[in-house]
């Protein structure tokens, strides 16, 4: 096989969305910090919804986002959440698989706080292969062919091989 199409993990990101409440925020960047050991960052708005009461400037939510080592760690014990079960809705087409867990002590190594509470997160990883550089380097930016992107169904094969996941299709 090529090693130009071997798929590999770019990034994993963890994100809380907490809306208005700054107390929820508070717990969130706690619940990341105390999952990934890195101190989060928070999401600001950009824009005015007066129907929601945001403003610019308000933190809304908080993230994190891992690359290399820490995400090959972290992911397996965010699929065992989830009993190494995906459904193919939260794969896209272009090799990105997001999914919600509802209760941070589904996993594994994380211990009940009851100064959290119970709160749920989101994660996406995002998977690329090598030469996807292309699109991203500052001079002479390509765009990316479309053989070599990333597609459903390579995303569900690297998911299968390398974590043990189970993707149930969709009904």
């Amino acid at each position: 096989m090529n090693p130009m199409q071997n798929i590999r993990i770019e990034k994993l990101t963890i994100n809380i969305g907490a809306g208005k409440d700054p107390a929820k925020l508070e717990k969130g960047i706690t619940l990341i910090k105390a999952i990934t050991g890195t101190e989060p960052v928070k999401t600001i708005t950009k824009k005015r919804i007066a129907e929601w009461g945001l403003r610019p400037g308000l933190p809304i939510g908080c993230k994190i986002t891992l690359r290399k080592k820490a995400a090959h760690e972290l992911f397996p014990r965010l699929l065992k959440a989830k009993d190494n079960k995906l459904s193919e809705n939260t794969i896209d087409n272009k090799g990105n698989i997001s999914f919600g867990i509802h209760e941070y002590i589904d996993i594994p190594g994380v211990a009940y706080n009851p100064a959290i509470g119970v709160i749920g997160l989101q994660t996406c990883l995002t998977l690329e292969k090598p030469g996807y550089r292309i699109k991203r380097r500052k001079i002479r930016p390509k765009k990316l062919p479309k053989k070599h992107t990333v597609t459903k169904q390579e995303a569900i094969t690297f998911l299968q091989k390398t974590f043990n996941t189970t993707i149930e299709a969709q009904a």
